[in-house]
């Protein structure tokens, strides 16, 4: 199908077209290789933390246990954007169409949703371990942990389905042509037809429920564990209790550009800062994941030296 100009209103669309890196097209053999390098440390570097989990006795724990899924999340969400963008990168023809459009967005809003619900899941593990230690076993149990799991997977890819169906309703007829790297749903929304208000409020909806509250229950959490670590009288033990901290940093990360993003205004209707932000939660965070924990924890450095030394 011809590509539907920005003036036509009367032609209802039914194929895409990525700008992708537009303004930086004379860049694009540099930008394969930095994303692909990039992609490879992503990959490598999360299914390394995923093999010494299943791998390594010492760490079969409950933490390692929410790591190791999340690990394997991160792979499977970048793999849903970068390979994509990495064939865009070197072809003219940049189509998909609207079928092809709905099913990559389901699986990025499924896989970022279930990160969002998982990266509200992990601090319990910490927080159990510092407020409750001598019931953490009884409390963390495998059973429990399972299942955390299995609904952080369960409700994220429920809630895509919402944003799937909203999109899959839409008529489109303001242009085909969309500039960003990946098909999102603030950039498509401007190229509907339909209601605004119905897509605004159930975008605000999804937001809020997979964003803004999990990640209040991490702030939660980690101001009660905030409060125990600071009446802890040993300096010992109030460095060992804040070694687990970095998933606030990678929870940070990821919800804080997210929300800029999706919530604010601003970000979702600046283009530049649209895809700069997006540069961070789809292809940046996944990467330093792995380079986050990994250096923090003694059990991981341990665990890759006995399989190196295998």
């Amino acid at each position: 199908m011809p590509a539907v100009g920005q003036g036509t209103t009367t032609m209802v669309v039914t194929e895409f077209f990525l700008v992708g890196f537009g303004d930086l097209k004379r860049l694009n053999p540099l930008l394969f290789l930095v994303f692909a390098v990039v992609y490879v440390v992503t990959v490598s570097g999360n299914l390394l933390l995923v093999v010494l989990v299943c791998t390594q006795q010492g760490l079969q724990t409950p933490k390692y246990f929410f790591l190791a899924n999340f690990s394997c999340l991160e792979v499977c969400y970048t793999s849903n954007i970068l390979p994509r963008m990495l064939v865009d990168l070197l072809q003219e023809d940049r189509a998909i169409s609207m079928v092809g459009c709905i099913i990559q967005l389901y699986f990025f809003g499924a896989l970022g949703s279930t990160e969002c619900y998982l990266l509200a899941v992990m601090p319990y593990d910490w927080y159990l371990a510092v407020c409750w230690p001598l019931h953490y076993l009884t409390l963390l149990h495998g059973t429990l942990t399972v299942g955390l799991t299995i609904a952080s997977w369960l409700c994220g890819f429920s809630a895509a389905v919402f944003q799937a169906a909203m999109l899959s309703s839409l008529t489109f007829c303001r242009g085909n042509y969309i500039d960003h790297f990946f098909w999102d749903l603030k950039p498509l929304q401007k190229l509907s037809c339909s209601d605004p208000d119905l897509v605004n409020l159930v975008c605000m909806s999804l937001t809020s429920l997979v964003t803004l509250v999990p990640f209040g229950l991490i702030l939660a959490s980690y101001w009660k564990i905030l409060s125990v670590i600071l009446h802890i009288p040993s300096i010992i033990g109030k460095q060992k209790a804040f070694s687990s901290s970095s998933n606030l940093v990678v929870g940070t990360l990821f919800y804080g550009t997210l929300i800029l993003v999706y919530a604010v205004p601003l970000a979702g209707q600046v283009l530049a800062l649209n895809k700069t932000f997006s540069l961070f939660y789809t292809v940046v965070n996944p990467t330093c994941n792995p380079l986050i924990y990994s250096p923090q924890n003694n059990n991981v450095k341990e665990a890759l030296k006995k399989k190196l030394r295998i």
